[in-house]
């Protein structure tokens, strides 16, 4: 089927580059998983491979982690993704905003999509401000860091590009950076995965099954096993704006074409 050959693809290619400059796993998959599912699900799908993978890469890099930094960052973004993940549920279950028909379909633009789109531009637009690059904050702003970082995990999946700003001060060397960020990601996504699995992947859980999702898990995950791995291999800094402008783009079209109800 195209979403597996398209999902696998794309996870096996983002893995790689989520260990050099540029977007996340999260940031990417979960638009091309919005095309053939309900966002809701969409974001709980790439959450689940996005820990799968970081599990791995936890067994790659993480002996480098630095644990006293961990507990100050990803405890407290483990509690925000938990009322990230409450709340995305809540918006899943309200009314639609508005309906239209084009070109012989109907399209829903719903409150949960419009936040998630938001998002989305707002996430790429910092992933490719030049002043973001540099930005960092105070040590003592880690656990605030936390909070910010795993809320919005939580909420729509968006969690790299904080937690990559607010562990930059943290005075560690690029392999002990990676492991810290690396561990610390796995808690937050362990955290919204409890409420992802007791809402809806609980509710839709035949769903799930019916249309292939558990097997598009298993196969991204995978996908994205081999791509961390190779990318493991090649670790050091690489410059790759243009490729990043481009995926932006790409970004910025999904999130438009999702927050008017298209997808």
């Amino acid at each position: 089927m195209p979403e597996y050959i398209v999902i696998s693809l794309v996870a096996v290619t983002v893995a790689g580059l989520t260990f050099f400059s540029g977007f996340g796993l999260g940031t990417l998959l979960m638009p091309v998983f919005s095309v053939f599912f309900p966002i809701k699900i969409a974001i709980a799908a790439t959450a689940a491979i996005h820990l799968a993978n970081n599990i791995f890469k936890v067994l790659l890099v993480g002996r480098h982690a630095n644990l006293k930094i961990v507990l100050l960052f990803a405890l407290p973004g483990a509690v925000a993704a938990v009322f990230g993940a409450m709340l995305l549920n809540y918006f899943s279950a309200l009314p639609p905003l508005a309906s239209y028909g084009l070109w012989g379909r109907e399209h829903v633009i719903t409150m949960e999509k419009s936040i998630i789109a938001a998002l989305i531009m707002v996430f790429a637009a910092i992933e490719l401000t030049p002043s973001f690059k540099n930005l960092s904050f105070d040590l003592k702003l880690i656990p605030v860091g936390g909070l910010l970082s795993g809320f919005f995990g939580g909420l729509s999946g968006h969690q790299g590009a904080l937690r990559t700003a607010f562990l930059l001060r943290a005075g560690l060397d690029k392999n002990c950076l990676i492991g810290t960020m690396v561990i610390s990601a796995v808690v937050v996504d362990i955290s919204r995965l409890v409420i992802y699995g007791a809402t809806f992947f609980r509710q839709d859980f035949t769903v799930l099954q019916d249309k292939g999702v558990i097997g598009l898990i298993a196969a991204g995950s995978l996908s994205a096993f081999i791509g961390s791995f190779a990318g493991a291999r090649l670790l050091k800094k690489i410059t790759l704006a243009g490729l990043q402008k481009m995926i932006a783009v790409m970004l910025f079209g999904l999130a438009l074409a999702l927050g008017c109800g298209m997808i």
